[in-house]
């Protein structure tokens, strides 16, 4: 049989691990702290600081060999930290610490910030620009227009037009350029003749050829937010299907249309991707950046959506997926916003 790493043995009481050493820790105390080491979304810092202190050397050598999946046996008798895995605890570490920092960071400047990592991402984050061009109002993306210039000496839109090109060019430069019409006052008229144009250019049109429509980028790009929902609900009476739902190969102009016609049902997608099995780093990031900025928007509309689609309570699956303080501080911000 081969060797069992774990073996306990008890001696007069006491217990010892294979080596004779005393160990104080119990087996439910090593399962915690892997627990604690193993985090998608923060770590446990309050039981790993409970246990790591009243771990003598023994306790350790017990909890590394039992770890295999945190430490290596490098084959000169002692056990070393995986590199990829410490990696990933030191980004986990760091996550608490991020989302307290964008949460008091004015939103001007965190959205400039996050303007930039949007293109620098590899791959560019286009859905990220397009949420921040898209959800928030005109005043505040203004706003973060101009801390751009203030942060990097240079537009947006500049910014922007250097890194792409093509019809995404057309679209993001003309989509963070805009100053939207906020108020309420819609024409009934424009709203049928833009429903009839959209359902034309998606029905009609071959799908590549809806990126080099004129009409299909002026109406998207310059129109209210108010006037787009209602063109929205229009197509959907007209056509017996959501816009979004017949452009879905044409991801860039899916995210445009959700982001400014619906944007709990973009921002619940966002949340359930984040917590999901095996996300990317971009994609864990996403549960932060979404929470801080929504919370004093619309999270109730986005919990009541993501309950209403994923079914089950968004707390409860930050709860699950997240720990430490870092899941405190995203639970706690979710319930301050479900009860504005």
């Amino acid at each position: 049989m081969g060797e069992r790493k774990n073996t306990i043995f008890v001696r007069m009481g006491k217990k010892l691990n294979k080596e004779g050493e005393k160990i104080t820790t119990s087996p439910e105390e090593c399962e915690a702290l892997r627990k604690a080491f193993s985090g998608q979304h923060g770590v446990e810092e309050k039981s790993m600081l409970e246990i790591l202190v009243k771990c003598n050397p023994a306790d350790l050598t017990t909890f590394r060999k039992n770890s295999p999946y945190i430490f290596l046996d490098d084959g000169y008798c002692f056990e070393k930290w995986d590199p990829f895995h410490m990696k990933s605890l030191e980004i986990e570490f760091l996550r608490f610490q991020r989302a307290v920092i964008q949460r008091t960071m004015h939103p001007w400047e965190r959205d400039a910030l996050l303007v930039r990592k949007s293109l620098e991402e590899n791959p560019p984050l286009y859905n990220l620009l397009i949420e921040l061009a898209c959800t928030r109002t005109s005043d505040e993306f203004l706003g973060a227009r101009k801390a751009f210039q203030c942060l990097y000496s240079e537009s947006v839109e500049e910014f922007v037009a250097v890194r792409v090109e093509g019809f995404k060019r057309r679209l993001l430069v003309a989509l963070v350029s805009t100053y939207r019409y906020e108020r309420k006052r819609i024409d009934e008229a424009a709203i049928k003749l833009e429903c009839h144009k959209l359902g034309r250019a998606i029905k009609t049109d071959q799908k590549n050829e809806i990126e080099n429509d004129d009409e299909v980028l002026r109406i998207l790009t310059t129109k209210s937010k108010n006037h787009l929902q209602t063109v929205h609900k229009c197509y959907k009476e007209a056509y017996d299907s959501n816009l979004e739902e017949d452009l879905d190969d044409i991801q860039i102009l899916r995210d445009t249309i959700n982001c400014l016609c619906a944007p709990p049902i973009y921002f619940s997608k966002i949340l359930d991707t984040a917590m999901s099995v095996c996300p990317t780093e971009q994609e864990m990031e996403a549960l932060t950046r979404v929470i801080v900025t929504r919370t004093d928007v619309d999270m109730k509309d986005i919990a009541k959506e993501f309950n209403r689609k994923y079914g089950a309570p968004l707390i409860e699956r930050i709860k699950a997926a997240a720990l430490g303080n870092y899941r405190d501080f995203l639970v706690a911000l979710v319930k301050r916003g479900m009860a504005n």
